[in-house]
């Protein structure tokens, strides 16, 4: 009760609520900024893992002979077998053989640089950010009849379903005076949006028979690519892969992805620490507005100790009076951190729609939108981090109230 009406007094009744209010507040925002740059950091490092894993191969199998110099080394001539051996491996989920290849594709007077994928119908339903039935335009069942493009390359290309889009590889047939490209047209039947916009904007889907004839691979396959159910696992499972193969190549998701991953940790790691300065310099306003009440309170002090109150009990007092600042800060915090994160998608797209502007360039940064996750280990970390420092500087200057003498206080009275 005395704490609480020690916080409540004005200035000039000896309280510290002006300094009080900035304490806390410096409290709540440090809470929020650290709660807010943890779900947008773990955000990215998961959104950018589903999309990996949602459309690319877990692991990718090449042949014993593959050559990164020479294309034509790395094709499987035996690629069914290979991949239903590799299908039985406990842990798989499909493994499909794929022709992978860039070209140069051409509609509407525009061109740009995509990259195809020979797959079958059956494998292409099998990617589930492919098959999203909320990110996609047109009709799988016809994919045999054309190809399947991605949002970003119907966009640069202004392309609607039923349109047709030419392909140019220039490594098309061999005559008497060399090799001539390759020039086909296709039917856009479907057109994918998997959300990161390296993907929407360069890949192409054919079905692989025609692939093989387009790119000269009749019987060929360039590499089989292989999901898991645990993804977290390729590491582990990669020696069953390679001899269930008979011998191979293996590139994981982890290879192509993992030092971009690691980047991302290290670098939430070191925002939570630089952050986690932030909510302490906040603190320490509690120490200055405690010493001042301690300095104010003197006379209280005495009276308080003269009816028998314990060096504890003084010290109890002013410790209270700290960590309420400190914990209303932290729950204030708290709640607004996690607000500002749960509809940080809302407030991006509030902004671009009231300004007229692009906040967020997916091209630069892969994905359309901001990304934010919420994990409980995060929030109590956060909270922890700020009670403990809340709390811990508010012991010095409760410490020094309680061994005020009575006398001292009293002296001048």
């Amino acid at each position: 009760m005395i704490a609480w009406r020690y916080l409540r007094a004005r200035r000039q009744e000896g309280g510290i609520s002006v300094i009080a209010w900035y304490a806390l507040i410096g409290v709540m925002l440090g809470v929020a900024a650290l709660i807010v740059v943890q779900a947008v950091m773990i955000g990215f490092r998961e959104e950018f893992t589903d999309r990996i894993l949602g459309v690319n191969a877990h692991v990718t199998l090449y042949s014993a002979e593959y050559d990164y110099q020479n294309t034509r080394s790395r094709a499987l001539e035996n690629y069914d077998e290979v991949a239903n051996a590799v299908a039985q491996v406990p842990g798989v989920l499909r493994a499909a053989p794929i022709i992978k290849a860039q070209v140069m594709a051409s509609a509407n007077g525009q061109n740009s640089g995509v990259q195809i994928f020979g797959e079958t119908l059956a494998d292409l339903k099998n990617l589930p950010l492919i098959a999203n039935p909320e990110s996609f335009r047109g009709d799988i069942e016809q994919f045999d009849n054309g190809v399947a493009i991605g949002s970003g390359i119907a966009r640069a290309l202004n392309l609607r379903i039923g349109d047709y889009i030419q392909l140019i590889s220039p490594d098309g047939a061999v005559t008497p005076f060399g090799t001539t490209p390759r020039i086909n047209d296709y039917e856009v039947v479907y057109i994918f949006k998997v959300g990161r916009s390296d993907i929407d904007r360069t890949r192409i889907y054919m079905p692989l028979a025609e692939a093989q004839s387009f790119f000269n691979r009749e019987g060929l396959a360039d590499e089989i690519e292989i999901f898991v159910q645990d993804p977290q696992m390729v590491n582990q499972m990669s020696d069953a892969l390679r001899q269930a193969a008979g011998g191979g190549v293996i590139w994981t998701w982890r290879d192509a992805n993992g030092a971009f991953l690691s980047a991302l940790d290290t670098e939430r790691r070191v925002m939570f620490i630089i952050l986690s300065l932030v909510v302490l310099i906040a603190a320490m306003n509690i120490i200055s507005g405690l010493v001042m009440l301690v300095k104010n309170k003197g006379r209280d002090i005495g009276i308080l100790r003269t009816m028998g109150l314990t060096q504890g009990s003084i010290m109890r007092i002013f410790f209270i009076c700290g960590s309420m600042i400190g914990v209303i800060g932290t729950l204030m915090g708290l709640a607004l951190g996690t607000s500002f994160a749960y509809y940080i998608a809302d407030l991006q797209r509030f902004l671009e729609w009231a300004t007229g502007n692009q906040l967020w360039n997916a091209e630069i940064k892969y994905l359309t939108e901001i990304p934010a996750r919420l994990r409980w280990e995060d929030i109590l970390a956060t909270m922890a981090i700020s009670l403990g420092l809340s709390l811990t500087i508010t012991i010095i200057p409760a410490r020094n109230a309680a061994k005020l003498s009575p006398v001292e206080a009293l002296r001048y009275e």
